[in-house]
């Protein structure tokens, strides 16, 4: 709010994010806010570019308009929101135009094609937008809606672990509700929503991605080919993929599989992790890699709702884990998972400086790791080739406590579920104030 009503910064704001994850209502109660602070209504313009009839107009002819309409010049302190500006072509050309010609008027935007928004602002927006991410719910956010995280949660400062739960098996009940259906705010507040998830997410967030967004954006012709390589990854998620497997399996060539993968990551679909080997060393030519759902509602959607038991909730569970860090695309881009011949780690943490790995964790869904030493051995082992890392960590179902590598060194052990709602509610923290200190420094 403070960057939209400053009017000393020339930049134009923009909203990204999948479908549905609250980028329109955020837009809506801006407007509120500038309404209750005392702004005319005739000075604040609202339009969705997924509107047939604006589409291919140019944003100076709405502008123009409007300000005919309202009789404004160029130094009224006008704001305009343009909501899924995605369906506008060449629309970051048509953006830095208004921001260069009307210093005086706020622009405010919006859109799903996450990866396709970033990409364009950086390259054509420099030094003229401020882009904002918005994903999915985390864990925290989840509990903290449904009222359930003053209850479920202690947080312990000066405590490690930061934070402990009084039930761990109600806490699990809402870990499995959140994987089913608990990305989506208007899934979590909205009981018939809930009760017929797999149409109004499948139906109205991933068919209208598939079948119309990226068709649109991207001209694909065979839109049942990328729906057919889409469900191939969603029943994987959390699994390691090849592009040969991908072609056999979704019956896609490799150069169109390529890219598919990046528009299905520009919607903010899916998103990709890259392996390194036992001694953190990456691969010149990487043809595998894993695929998460940036949602794991998505696969309860399509494949049916999961339950505490089957044999899929250790992908889901993994998936989750994954999911609280897309809040910080920055820090994503130093997530990767380890591979060699005799074991496997599913998330090592790189210093961006060093690339040496700072964290090995290893996400499981069962309490064996507690009375098993042998499912210890790949991080022993990992640990053993990096010497230097600083922390290992194995999730379970219901176990918290410490047990040993094979060097003696210590390994946290902590249930799933409380892990997910660690990382996003001290990640979401620490990104609000990574946001605020950049608002301070463009403010002055």
């Amino acid at each position: 709010m403070s960057l939209v009503k400053n009017r000393q910064i020339r930049r134009a704001i923009i909203l990204m994010g999948p479908r549905r994850v609250g980028k329109t209502v955020m837009l809506q109660q801006t407007i509120r806010d500038l309404l209750q602070s005392g702004v005319s209504g005739s000075r604040i313009l609202f339009l969705s570019l997924e509107t047939p009839i604006y589409t291919d107009r140019p944003l100076d002819d709405f502008v123009r308009r409007f300000c005919e309409r309202f009789e404004h010049d160029r130094e009224t302190p006008l704001t305009f929101f343009f909501d899924e500006i995605q369906y506008l072509k060449d629309w970051e050309i048509h953006l830095k135009s208004l921001v260069d010609s009307y210093p005086a008027y706020r622009f405010v935007v919006s859109g799903s094609a996450a990866a396709a928004l970033r990409l364009a602002s950086r390259e054509s927006g420099a030094g003229r937008f401020t882009d904002f991410l918005l994903p999915p719910l985390t864990f925290a956010e989840y509990l903290a809606f449904v009222g359930k995280e003053g209850s479920l949660i202690r947080i312990r400062e000066g405590f490690d672990p930061p934070v402990a739960t009084p039930d761990i098996e109600a806490l699990n009940r809402e870990f499995l509700h959140y994987l089913n259906h608990g990305g989506y705010p208007e899934a979590v507040f909205n009981a018939a929503v809930r009760g017929d998830s797999g149409r109004f997410i499948k139906s109205d967030i991933i068919d209208k991605v598939l079948l119309r967004d990226l068709p649109q954006i991207y001209g694909i012709r065979d839109i049942q080919e990328l729906n057919r390589l889409f469900m191939t990854l969603a029943y994987n998620t959390g699994n390691e993929v090849s592009l040969e497997e991908l072609a056999q399996s979704s019956g896609v060539s490799k150069t169109t599989l390529v890219r598919y993968l990046e528009y299905l990551e520009a919607a903010f679909l899916i998103r990709r992790v890259r392996r390194i080997d036992q001694s953190a060393r990456h691969f010149q030519r990487a043809t595998s890699f894993k695929v998460y759902l940036t949602n794991p509602s998505m696969r309860a959607a399509l494949f049916g709702i999961a339950e505490e038991t089957d044999a899929a909730m250790g992908a889901l569970a993994e998936t989750a884990y994954f999911a609280q860090w897309f809040h910080l695309p920055d820090l994503m881009d130093n997530l990767y998972y380890a591979r060699w011949n005799n074991g496997e780690i599913d998330l090592v943490t790189l210093d961006p400086k060093t690339q040496k790995p700072a964290n090995a964790i290893e996400i499981k869904w069962s309490d064996r790791p507690a009375t098993d030493p042998k499912l210890l051995r790949h991080l022993s082992a990992f640990k053993a080739s990096n010497p230097g890392l600083t922390a290992c960590e194995m999730t379970t179902r219901t176990y918290s406590g410490k047990s040993k590598l094979s060097d003696g060194s210590t390994v946290s052990l902590m249930p799933t579920a409380l892990a997910v709602y660690r990382i996003g509610k001290f990640q979401l923290a620490w990104h609000q104030f990574r946001l605020s200190e950049n608002h301070r420094t463009e403010l002055g």
